[in-house]
């Protein structure tokens, strides 16, 4: 016994690890840890079979201890055999698939807890092996040798993190469902030797999940164009996961600021077009995780990954960052940079050009330019801005309003702050999207008049975000032409942002290229594939836009399935069973898609509806609005109001058409009646409502005196309504950024 009272051993280990787990959790909570929790009892069964025991088995991992390494891997390749039949028997969202590892060697058991090189060797094993397969370590296989009738691949020596020597690695094979096929018989070997001492084995399983349908094999993501299980190919160019950086500080309170300089270093990075980078949202599902590098690379399919740690005294800061080849787990470059405030955006720099000259990534004269411009000088703006957009990504109503508030205070301190302005018109924009936000601005119209003011302000130095914002608030005035150059102009700064890029699938759909704009949903998964929800419902409505009902449905399903609590996804969903004739699915999709509407301040009518289906082809949008129909929402397929470029007027016939005149609008459920006087003025009929009006290019334009609206400029083109009649109501049509309101003159 040695010295410290702790017991030592020579023990074959078994290890594995959850891959995609958290994505499960995402789908259905309740739902994967009741199928894990099965796995498991099904896993502990066997063990005890198999004369082991379980040791440990936290959250998603199993930890169990035998008597011999034959015992274990036996035990290994029944568990994999059992658990492939029964996944048959399981939907897909709900299958999991494993993979094991086992070694044979030295281990430290402390009371109920087992340690040591031993353990982490099994550990490693996971990482190497494919799911639904077992991978043993040379010792373990030199033990078994060929007691058990299994062939193996010999996979050659790995060296892997925190062991010093190299690890031959062995594939088991040749048994059903088995991760690999190609067979090499093992070799005989000696275990008499091994019979001479006293070997305790020990398996430590971790349940590796993935989903089928969409992560079958996460070293390569398949496409969503396709239901078939087909990977997308390695990145051509080189590819990088930046993660989440430590906070090191005395402060916990300065975690916001190590977040922020890791969302910098993917921001910079994002912008150089030679590189691949992962998302900000995937790369942080790892923040506050032991990670396995190499695992890290897998799942998220890159080559390289970076990480450091961050620390913060004062106006004293220390960046740490160390880059690794995900797929050898060998450091490539390691730094330490010391420095103050003053100068924190040139150590950003300082490590972005170093990452590029290490990848050997030559910067264009155009990326040189954007390194070289600073977006503000001012420390206590970068600060407040850093904490906004650490509001910004936990997407609570709270954190929405705490992000404004610190947007707001970044541009107090430095008005020319263009990046601040274009975070926080992202931030109204996306508050107009969703009604559980619009309460903290109580209007859905105050909430795209803000975003369409600051959007202005970012455009004098614009980024991508602002070049973002300006598609979509384009794309929804159906002003396609405009939209369209916003999102190539967005992707042009920064080709790595997955907003952008499913922001030009949604417009290269809606104005007729769905299929083309699938590469780009397959773009988006690939730089953020742990966010599935919105390019999965991206897909359903490319589909159906193509005809494929049956295929829209099975993307839009999914989508919901990711991601239940985005309601309005339910509505296009409901319009696809209504076309598909399943009276009572479209009935529960309607049922519950009516939910989202009823937090918002608009009724939930055909023509609001359609406002917000900006497919320019009149046959889809016609297919849509019968589909919802279909479904029961109220109204005909008809009736809502149809934009097309034909009908839209010049600036002189929109002042012909109101100038000295009472206009009646009808705008959701009201009706006002509002008098263009000749000079400017505008006073509605209770004067509850005075204001100017002035055209703008081909737009009409109002800015009111009173109210929440006052001060913001509130603009939009008309057109002919093509279905009034001569002499009806409703003649004209007023789209603005936040509706689509009806106009009647008193001649109609």
């Amino acid at each position: 016994m040695p010295k410290d009272g702790l017991k030592r051993k020579l023990a074959a280990i078994l290890s594995a690890d959850v891959e995609g787990y958290s994505r499960l959790m995402g789908n259905d909570e309740a739902g994967t840890i009741h199928t894990l929790t099965a796995y498991k009892e099904a896993m502990t069964a066997n063990i005890k079979k198999h004369r082991g025991r379980v040791v440990d088995a936290p959250g998603d991992n199993l930890l169990a201890e035998f008597a011999s390494v034959v015992d274990a891997v036996q035990c290994a390749v029944e568990i994999q055999r059992k658990l492939a039949e029964r996944n048959q028997e399981l939907t897909e969202e709900r299958k999991m698939v494993f993979r094991i590892g086992v070694n044979l060697g030295d281990i430290v058991e402390e009371k109920d807890r087992i340690y040591g090189d031993g353990v982490n060797i099994a550990a490693r094993l996971e990482s190497i092996c494919e799911g639904g397969g077992v991978c043993i370590s040379g010792t373990a296989f030199e033990h078994v040798g060929s007691k058990l009738d299994l062939e193996y691949e010999d996979l050659g020596d790995h060296n892997v993190k925190n062991i010093e020597n190299p690890v031959r690695v062995y594939r088991v094979l040749s048994y059903p469902g088995a991760a690999a096929h190609r067979v090499i018989r093992a070799k005989k070997t000696d275990s008499n030797k091994w019979r001479k001492m006293l070997v305790a084995t020990l398996a430590a399983f971790v349940v590796i999940g993935a989903a089928a349908g969409w992560y079958v094999n996460l070293r390569s993501p398949p496409k969503i164009a396709t239901e078939k299980r087909t990977a997308l190919t390695t990145p051509e160019k080189p590819s990088i996961a930046v993660l989440p950086f430590n906070n090191l500080s005395d402060d916990p309170g300065q975690e916001y600021f190590a977040d922020g300089m890791t969302d910098e270093l993917i921001t910079d990075l994002s912008k150089i077009s030679g590189l691949l980078v992962i998302s900000r949202n995937s790369s942080f599902t790892f923040k506050g995780k032991t990670v396995n590098v190499r695992q890290v690379a897998n799942e998220l399919n890159v080559k390289y990954v970076l990480e450091g740690s961050i620390q913060r005294a004062g106006d004293r800061v220390r960046i740490r960052a160390q880059l690794i080849d995900g797929t050898t787990d060998h450091h490539i470059w390691a730094e330490s940079y010391d420095g103050v405030m003053e100068n924190i955006f040139d150590l950003q720099d300082e490590i972005t050009q170093k990452i590029a000259a290490v990848l050997a990534v030559k910067l264009t004269a155009r990326e040189k330019t954007r390194f070289a411009n600073k977006e503000t000088t001012n420390i206590e703006a970068y600060d407040a801005f850093v904490k906004g957009w650490d509001h910004l990504h936990r997407q609570t109503p709270d954190d929405i309003v705490q992000a404004i508030s610190f947007f707001k205070a970044a541009i107090e301190l430095d008005p020319e702050y263009s990046r601040a302005h274009a975070a926080l018109s992202w931030t109204y924009f996306s508050v107009s999207l969703r009604f559980e936000w619009q309460a903290f601005v109580n209007r859905n119209d105050l909430a795209k008049l803000l975003a369409r003011k600051h959007l202005e302000l970012a455009m004098r130095n614009p980024t991508s975000t602002a070049h973002l914002v300006a598609s979509k608030m384009a794309l929804f005035r159906r002003q396609y032409d405009d939209s369209v150059s916003h999102a190539q102009l967005s992707l042009a700064f920064d080709a790595n942002d997955p907003d952008a890029n499913l922001n030009m699938a949604e417009v290269l759909m809606a104005t007729g290229k769905p299929a083309e704009g699938l590469d780009y949903v397959n773009k988006t998964i690939q730089l953020d594939p742990r966010n599935m929800a919105a390019p999965l419902s991206a897909a359903g409505m490319a589909h159906f836009i193509m005809g494929d009902l049956k295929k829209s449905a099975t993307m839009t399903e999914r989508a919901i399935n990711h991601n239940p609590s985005i309601l309005s996804r339910y509505e296009l969903l409901s319009a696809i069973y209504g076309l598909l004739g399943r009276k009572q699915d479209a009935q529960a999709a309607y049922d519950k898609s009516l939910k989202a509407w009823s937090i918002g301040f608009v009724p939930a009518d055909l023509n609001y509806i359609m406002s917000f289906f900006l497919v320019k082809d009149r046959q889809v949008a016609d297919r849509y609005a019968e589909g919802l129909v279909k479904a029961g929402w109220p109204g005909q397929p008809s009736e809502y109001y149809k934009i097309y470029e034909e009908n839209r007027l010049t600036g002189d016939e929109i002042r012909n058409l109101v100038s000295g005149r009472e206009i009646t609008v009808y705008q959701y459920t009201r009706e006002l009646w509002i008098t263009h006087h000749e000079n400017g003025r505008l006073v509605n009929l209770s004067r509850a409502m005075e204001g100017t009006w002035w055209i703008e290019g081909d737009m009409l334009c109002y800015q009111m005196e009173s109210g929440k609206l006052k001060g913001l400029d509130d603009c939009g083109e008309i057109y002919r309504n093509p279905d009034a009649s001569p002499g009806s109501e409703k003649q004209y049509l007023h789209v603005k950024d936040y509706l689509i309101a009806a106009l009647s003159t008193p001649n109609n």
